[in-house]
């Protein structure tokens, strides 16, 4: 069985706990390679680490900075396969959609990179003529990277990628799901020569190590992808330091379509956001509102296109539309929320149920008779399935979209221009997409509404997340 280590300070350390935690495939549910389990002594020593960095790496020229991201990116490209094999050994992910977000990854930091020469600071006008207000940008310091199991080795770029072309140092915990990935990103730090204790990676729980990434009052800024509740905890953690956080959350993304859609269109993209990574992706299509005049045929569409996904274990089939479901909890919740959307009357028309007995794998699945007071069309399944309410008018539609403690992602299909752009008008979310897929783009911003976050990333704002501002007044004398 592999061992994956910790790297702190610039080198892989031993367990020094002796105690590990167990990585599952969740198509095989055989266990692939085991983590350290971290300890607070380990998590503090690699902020240690990253506060000792700091300001010598601060102190490099963006572009200097630029040049290790571009030797990481070129790094990964050369274990593509690798990493789309542990990708999918891991996370039970299609080896297309794997090997995507380990590409993805190179490229982003390549984006990254690209930032150096272009982000700056202001020249203000000042009310005294003698007078000049400058405004610096400038990193923050020891920045940390919690990261989620559905898109792990991309989530290491999104969160170190602008830290570091910044002049900020990181510390980054993987998910305990998906650790090995992120073993092998440390290796090709390692490998291009990155100054010791600009990144730093420990791995355990989220209970002990990413507490202590929040709480720690050496650290400026923790930024974490996960659910809501580990939100919350972490904005505890950190309020005793007033240490600054982003946060991207879950979501329940609505799906309006429009009697005037490209009703193939809108059904292929529909299917294509619900079963993405079985369903496991926050910005995905959670919740679809079909308007009276079209719902038989999108309904006879949406389920036949449903019924032909192909599911099975991506490690040994390359021609897969979707994987397992990460884990055992993940199986159980979905099937509890489908028992309880079908007492409050829904009905189930295709999918349903677990699919064999090895390996978390779930069918695809399509609810009718569903209302808008159901559990399933405000809590987030992060599952193959998906709820489908009848409107009569835009203004319904929007008004129960809009009724979610989430706010990531929307999207409407239609054909009418200013049918879109009320939607976009009224629309309470981050982001809304027009006749296509949910999925964003690295020059966007990815930032949710209430319950789905603070702060966001991407493009030019989700850089800006990691550098604060310093203003100087200059006064001249003749």
């Amino acid at each position: 069985m592999k061992e994956l280590r910790m790297f702190i300070d610039g080198k892989f350390v031993e367990n020094k706990s002796d105690k590990w935690i167990n990585v599952l495939n969740p198509s095989t549910e055989e266990v692939v390679s085991r983590q350290p389990e971290g300890t607070v002594e380990d998590t503090k020593a690699a902020i240690d680490a990253a506060e000792k960095a700091q300001p010598a790496w601060a102190k490099l020229t963006p572009v200097e900075r630029a040049g290790y991201l571009r030797k990481i990116a070129a790094g990964i490209r050369k274990r593509e396969k690798e990493l789309t094999d542990i990708i999918v050994k891991e996370g039970g992910k299609t080896q297309g959609l794997a090997n995507v977000e380990a590409m993805f990854t190179a490229d982003y930091l390549d984006y990254m990179a690209e930032w150096a020469r272009r982000y700056e600071g202001e020249i203000i006008n000042s009310d005294r003529p003698k007078e000049t207000i400058l405004l610096f940008k400038k990193p923050i310091g020891v920045t940390t990277g919690i990261l989620p199991w559905n898109f792990p080795f991309f989530l290491i770029a999104r969160k170190a990628g602008p830290a570091l072309v910044t002049g900020n140092t990181i510390v980054v915990k993987p998910s305990q799901l998906t650790p090995e990935n992120a073993y092998v990103f440390a290796q090709i730090v390692e490998e291009v020569g990155l100054p010791k204790g600009v990144f730093n990676l420990v791995m355990g729980k989220g209970s002990v190590v990413g507490h202590e990434l929040a709480a720690n009052p050496k650290v400026g800024m923790v930024s974490l992808t996960g659910s809501v509740s580990a939100g919350q905890q972490i904005m505890v953690a950190a309020a005793d330091n007033i240490t600054k956080v982003s946060l991207e959350l879950g979501g329940k993304a609505p799906a309006i379509v429009m009697d005037d859609c490209d009703l193939d269109l809108a059904v292929k993209s529909i299917i294509a956001s619900r079963v993405i990574n079985t369903g496991q992706v926050c910005n995905c299509c959670e919740r679809v509102y079909v308007q009276k005049g079209i719902k038989e045929a999108f309904l006879k569409k949406v389920i036949a296109g449903m019924k032909v996904v192909k599911s099975g274990d991506p490690a040994q089939i390359k021609d897969l539309d979707m994987g397992p479901l990460v884990e055992a909890n993940a199986l159980k919740s979905i099937e509890a929320k489908l028992e309880k959307a079908v007492k409050q009357g829904a009905t189930i028309e295709c999918g349903g149920h677990r699919i064999g007995t090895k390996g978390y794998f779930f069918e695809p699945t399509v609810l009718t008779g569903v209302t808008q007071d159901m559990d399933i069309v405000h809590e987030e399944t992060f599952g193959p399935v998906l709820p489908i309410v009848e409107f009569s008018t835009l203004d319904e539609a929007i008004e129960m979209a809009n009724d979610c403690e989430f706010g990531l992602t929307s999207s409407i299909y239609t054909t009418n221009l200013n049918t879109s752009l009320k939607a976009v008008r009224e629309l309470k979310f981050g982001e809304t997409y027009v006749n296509r897929e949910n999925f964003e783009a690295m020059q966007g911003f990815h930032a949710g509404w209430r319950k789905s976050g603070i702060g966001g990333a991407d493009g030019k704002h989700g850089l800006e997340e990691y550098l604060q501002t310093h203003v100087v007044y200059i006064e001249t004398q003749d």
